[in-house]
């Protein structure tokens, strides 16, 4: 990717899964009633800290929680910044 921000410490670059838009009985969800997404790929990450490594890698599928992050839009799409230990889980 040609992305022209790098995190710093222990912050990394997560592009959120797009919602879902239809339940499993094909009901049609409007985009007022979707879930935030909880999980995403992880685009870029920072070099860490001393005491805290960063163990996530870029490509890695990761869960994290609801609230988590900062939303930012670059290059026309929409990214979250947040502290590798908002990371509940590598899927």
């Amino acid at each position: 990717m040609g992305l022209k921000i790098k995190p710093l410490a222990d912050r990394v670059l997560i592009e959120p899964l797009e919602a879902e838009t239809t339940t499993a009985s094909g009901i049609i969800i409007p985009d007022n009633a979707k879930e935030k997404p909880q999980n995403g790929t992880v685009v870029a990450v920072g070099k860490g800290t001393k005491d805290d490594p960063i163990t996530v890698k870029v490509g890695n599928k990761v869960l994290y929680g609801k609230y988590a992050g900062t939303e930012l839009k670059l290059e026309g799409k929409d990214y979250l910044i947040m502290r590798e230990s908002d990371i509940l889980a590598i899927v």
